[in-house]
């Protein structure tokens, strides 16, 4: 299969003030997504920031303004906006950037599905949070981007499937190597993989000087990867030398063409995934 490749330039905790690399701006997120473009990925995982404070904000109009950037020139990308609980407690809140509509509408939109610590911070997803984003998505026709960080959130995904609150094809991020969650070795990863609901489409992230394995061994295993300066602001294990987002994207590139793998075009996940076809009609269409 195809290497599908999610790109995750900003993420809610790298600032300026650890690496000039991140972007923050509107502008600079969406020059960043551009050259990603340019380069080959096949979806973009958005997290918006309030242009003054450079914070986190979950604010519709700031992931509008993203998405309207982006599809200037690109119109069949795949982009999921971020829905996280590091933060921003409230549904109204977490489901803002869901109430995006015509050009502006995501195809996607983040669930992670358990609570987690991480290092200085947590990520809170009660249970009647994580439905209801999961019922506010399929109403509003837009798939769930699943994130799982152990085996038991994947477990939690199948009892979403019973509820018919989530309808395959699926896609999975699986993060591995945050330090209360499932660890980056071979025996979490593949159990995590072999737990996966059928009809299940998936990528490997590791956190912090664990994202090149991650990567790594997701190109040589068949997986997709997830990419980007929101995991790991280094380009070396020895945390000596500051990376840039296109500096880690070429290096999956060497990697998919030492492994032969090809770069998954939008278009042919968005066929595998179910979503509509893009330039003007983004989202999916569930059964009822």
């Amino acid at each position: 299969m195809n290497l599908i490749i999610n790109f995750t330039p900003t993420g809610m905790i790298p600032t300026k003030e650890m690496t000039p690399h991140v972007p923050v701006s509107v502008s600079e997120i969406v020059e960043d997504i551009h050259q990603a473009v340019e380069i080959g990925i096949t979806m973009v995982h958005i997290h918006a920031r309030d242009e003054k404070t450079g914070v986190p904000t979950y604010r519709a109009e700031v992931y509008g303004k993203i998405i309207e950037g982006i599809r200037k020139y690109s119109r069949e990308l795949i982009l999921c906006v971020s829905l996280s609980g590091r933060g921003i407690k409230e549904f109204e809140h977490r489901a803002s950037p869901l109430q995006l509509e015509g050009d502006l509408k995501p195809d996607m939109g983040s669930l992670t599905l358990s609570s987690l610590n991480f290092n200085k911070t947590e990520s809170v997803n009660s249970p009647e949070m994580i439905q209801k984003l999961a019922m506010e998505m399929k109403s509003k026709g837009i798939l769930a981007e699943l994130e799982a960080f152990d085996a038991g959130m994947i477990n939690y995904a199948k009892y979403l499937e019973r509820k018919n609150l989530l309808e395959p094809p699926h896609y999975f991020n699986l993060l591995l190597g945050n330090i209360a969650c499932a660890q980056a070795d071979l025996l979490h990863t593949g159990i995590m993989i072999r737990d996966l609901p059928a009809n299940s489409y998936w990528s490997l992230a590791g956190i912090g000087n664990d994202q090149l394995m991650m990567n790594s061994i997701a190109i040589a295993a068949g997986g997709g990867v997830r990419i980007g300066l929101e995991d790991n602001i280094f380009y070396d294990l020895n945390r000596k030398k500051l990376t840039t987002n296109i500096d880690l994207l070429k290096r999956i590139h060497t990697l998919a063409i030492a492994n032969e793998r090809n770069i998954m075009s939008p278009m042919e996940l968005r066929e595998k995934l179910k979503l509509n076809n893009g330039n003007g009609s983004y989202g999916r269409t569930f059964s009822e």
